[in-house]
């Protein structure tokens, strides 16, 4: 609902009461969702330019330049609401609604990925959730032939009521061939292409910025939008084709607020009318203020010149898809909706698409740190609980529900970064955050964010593009959250400038919280992010390998696996020198090494990941060099004649053997591959076995 405060202003605006459909686009358009009331004036601190940004935030999608023949179409969208309310349709339509963000701009998409956070999956209904989060996922990604090739899955009590699915989506276009989101000239036709229009997803944009209730799952069903991922294949197929014609002038996805948000912010540059009873429609009798605010998926909006109309509605045919004339840019700055030649909706463009009134909300700094307790229990129960934990453990379960290899470029996937090649280069991915590190130390978590992605492009021979970025939060009308909100894109800001990685796109999804459960999300600034690089021979590894650590360990336990199993507490890891990971890209890509980033489980997950066969010998303290979780830390696996000029490094041990050996302190922990495995394992088996 428009709120009374809002409801006055805009009444004061237009000097009238505003019509049923123009209070229905006042609910969407100025909700958290699409107008960003609360954090736009923050999100200025971001650095959005860089020497290979061609388009910046601001569109559907972002155009990075890769090589001089391809760039890369990027966005990065939330579906979180209603991934709660329907997981499986609200995970697939997250995915195929930034697959079509990024077709608006003409481009073709050729990889996915998907980080996630969830409750605890010992409780049945995370499990519910996140088993049909995936599968809604996969299930779409697969049928479009989209790969899903990177990923992260973070499991929290806070996400118990509120689950997080975000989703990036890579697509490639020709640099100087992309399309727009801004109608050009008045006089030219507006064209709906795609699914027909129903009553699904009425009021997404609304809902999406309300914190979810106790029966959410029953009243809110109506808010979710349910997908066709086969009439979006379709969809990518004639809009490519549409778009070669070069008689497409621009092009937007109906997304948040349906037409009415696509259209209106499509004409902002001029004006547009709409004739809503042109729509085609899925079911009867449905009235304007539905047919302009549905959210039915697989629909993109065109703009056309009047001689152009028929050849664009002959591709929509051949590829079986539904069209309609539905309207016409105008020179008068208004968005108009008529309805069988009745006005029902007249609005200063202006007004609706930039006038909701900008929040400032007050900021109470928090201290959640608590001091460090060393933890009890033997070395060897510590290090098979966090093998175990599910942030540590495989996660095949997940990874088999997707195609990886659907379009032939995929060359890594589910390490550091996934990696497709692209015209001769390395095209590197990486995804997510630590919440629990950011919840601790807003800002220092979210620069760390930056460096921990970056630090997997690097060890993928990667130089970072550009980053896309999901701001997950709870109400910022609560002045802890809203400080939370302003450290972390500060720190976000400020490390991404200082590494010189433009901030291209994104999105915000504020009032995560659950009235269910009485509670809200950590702060969850999950970030995307492309790199490119040589394309790098693989790695042969080889019983004798050397193991060599690279970076200073601190005692940094505070929102580590270590503490989330014992609730040993300690500071989170401050920000490190960012010069490392420049180093770490240049001996990646002199080749003959592996090389991991040390992040969630510390050196003892790292070594799990390149080298579970090997002995190792640690001075210092076992806790702390196994389980701290410093950032701009790295673990190479090399030949033993390797020359490393490149980082200094402590040679920890060597690979081979059947187990892992660990020595030091006077302890000598042995353990077997098959306990290694049972404990790596302990997340398919809950998965596949519930």
């Amino acid at each position: 609902m428009v709120s009374p405060e809002d409801l006055r202003y805009i009444e004061e605006s237009l000097g009238r009461t505003p019509t049923q459909l123009e209070r229905a686009c006042f609910e969407n358009l100025w909700s958290e969702h699409c107008s960003y009331r609360s954090t736009r004036k923050l999100l200025k601190l971001l650095p959005t330019t860089g020497k290979e940004v061609i388009l910046g935030p601001g569109d559907d999608a972002a155009i990075v330049r890769f090589t001089n023949t391809t760039a890369l179409a990027v966005g990065m969208e939330s579906h979180n609401h209603p991934s709660y309310v329907d997981p499986h349709d609200g995970a697939a339509t997250g995915v195929g609604g930034i697959v079509r963000d990024v077709i608006s701009m003409g481009a073709r998409p050729i990889a996915l990925m998907d980080p996630l956070y969830f409750g605890n999956p010992d409780k049945e209904k995370n499990r519910y959730l996140m088993e049909h989060v995936v599968s809604g996922i996969g299930g779409y990604g697969n049928c479009i032939g989209v790969p899903v090739v990177r990923g992260e899955v973070v499991f929290d009590p806070c996400y118990d009521g509120n689950p997080l699915v975000n989703v990036v989506c890579i697509g490639v276009v020709d640099p100087s061939g992309f399309t727009t989101a801004r109608v050009k000239k008045p006089g030219n036709h507006l064209v709906l292409v795609g699914s027909s229009t129903g009553r699904d997803g009425i009021g997404g944009a609304s809902f999406a910025s309300r914190d979810l209730g106790e029966n959410a799952e029953e009243e809110e069903r109506p808010s979710v939008q349910i997908g066709d991922p086969f009439t979006e294949k379709l969809l990518i197929e004639a809009i490519i084709e549409m778009v070669k014609t070069e008689k497409v002038i621009a092009c937007r996805d109906l997304g948040a607020a349906g037409l009415a948000g696509a259209s209106s912010e499509m004409c902002s540059t001029f004006g547009g009318h709409i004739r809503a009873e042109r729509v085609h429609l899925r079911e009867k009798g449905m009235n304007p203020a539905e047919i302009m605010v549905s959210e039915s998926q697989e629909r993109m909006l065109l703009e056309v010149a009047p001689e152009d109309v028929t050849l664009i509605g002959d591709i929509a045919e051949k590829y079986d898809l539904k069209w309609s004339d539905v309207g016409e840019v105008i020179s008068e700055p208004y968005f108009r909706v008529t309805f069988h030649d009745e006005i029902v909706c007249d609005l200063p463009v202006d007004l609706l698409t930039e006038g909701a009134p900008r929040c400032s909300w007050p900021e109470t700094p928090v201290n959640n740190t608590i001091p460090y307790t060393r933890p009890s229990g033997t070395m060897k129960d510590l290090i098979l609980k966090v093998l175990a934990h599910p942030e540590v453990a495989q996660r095949n379960w997940i990874y088999d529900q997707y195609d990886h290899d659907v379009q032939i470029r995929t060359t890594s996937f589910g390490r550091d970064a996934g990696v497709l090649r692209l015209d001769g280069l390395s095209l590197s991915m990486s995804c997510g955050c630590n919440p629990r590190h950011i919840y601790l130390n807003p800002y220092a978590g979210s620069a760390n964010t930056v460096i921990e992605n970056a630090s997997n492009i690097a060890c993928a021979g990667g130089e970072p593009l550009c980053i896309v970025d999901c701001l997950n939060f709870a109400s910022p009308q609560n002045p802890e959250v809203y400080w939370q909100l302003k450290e972390s894109i500060s720190g976000i800001a400020d490390m991404a400038k200082t590494l010189n990685i433009p901030v291209v796109g994104g999105n915000v999804s504020l009032y995560n919280e659950s009235e269910e459960y009485n509670s809200r999300i950590k702060p969850t600034p999950s970030l995307g992010m492309l790199g490119r690089g040589p394309v790098i021979t693989p790695f042969i590894e080889e019983d004798g390998d050397r193991i060599i650590l690279i970076g200073e360990t601190g005692e940094h336990f505070g929102g580590s696996i270590l503490d989330v199993l014992t609730g040993c507490g300690g500071e989170a890891p401050p920000t490190p020198n960012p010069d490392i990971i420049t180093k770490i890209r240049s001996l990646v890509q002199e080749g003959d090494v592996l090389v991991t980033d040390l992040s969630q489980g510390g050196l003892l997950a790292a070594l799990i990941s390149i080298c579970p066969d090997a002995k190792v010998n640690l001075t210092g303290d076992l806790i702390t060099r196994l389980f701290s979780e410093t950032y701009g830390r790295f673990l190479i696996r090399c030949r033993k004649d390797k020359i490393i000029n490149t980082v200094q490094g402590e040679e920890i041990g060597l690979a081979g053997g059947d187990g892992l050996i660990i020595s030091g302190e006077g302890e000598k922990i042995t353990l077997t591959r098959e306990e290694i495995n049972k404990a790596l394992s302990s997340l398919d088996c809950l998965m596949r076995n519930h």
